[in-house]
């Protein structure tokens, strides 16, 4: 058992026999009363957001997640299949299920998919990826570090704000976190 208190953001539990996944947690201290604990969860099995409060004395079961290190292969239709890196043994995803981290991964390229028991609940990236600009706006010649950017459109189909010195065709290093461009790769 964990105490509500003692949660932070990426952190799962059990209860109602729903797998639950910390999005956000901080402590509130109303004028009046005592602290309580706001918190953004996550179905993971559904998918479905809640915010609640809890009792920071309040207990939850804590739930134990597996990783095991995968290679994406590919994507058909709505099911995205991995391959484990030890075992050769392939696992099969809903697309609707890792629907954000699949704008961040090509054919071939690592993760950690999580299970809880047997049950298969996700994957975690690398924190930052390597991904090559198909299509943005031509560069402008004098253009600095420091100016606004423009959208570029990456392999995967993600659209990531950029410097206004990247072209077409060049290949970045993106944060898988925030969905950012952090910098290009050396050439």
């Amino acid at each position: 058992m964990i105490a509500a208190s003692d949660l932070k953001a990426g952190m799962t539990f059990e209860q109602d026999g729903k797998l639950i996944k910390v999005l956000e947690a901080s402590h509130h201290k109303p004028g009046k009363g005592n602290t309580v604990m706001r918190m953004k969860l996550q179905d993971v099995r559904s998918g479905a957001n809640i915010e609640t409060t809890m009792r920071p004395e309040e207990k939850v079961e804590k739930a134990y997640i597996e990783s095991k290190n995968v290679q994406y292969l590919y994507s058909q239709e709505d099911i995205a299949n991995f391959m484990d890196l030890e075992t050769y043994e392939q696992y099969e995803i809903s697309t609707a299920v890792i629907e954000n981290e699949l704008k961040y991964l090509l054919e071939n390229m690592e993760a950690k998919i999580q299970f809880f028991g047997a049950e298969v609940i996700g994957i975690t990236l690398p924190t930052t990826v390597m991904l090559k600009v198909v299509e943005t706006q031509p560069s402008i010649k004098g253009s600095t570090v420091t100016g606004s950017g423009k959208p570029a459109t990456l392999e995967t189909g993600l659209v990531v704000n950029v410097p206004d010195f990247i072209e077409a065709g060049e290949l970045l290093e993106i944060n898988t976190q925030e969905g950012a461009y952090v910098k290009r790769a050396a050439k």
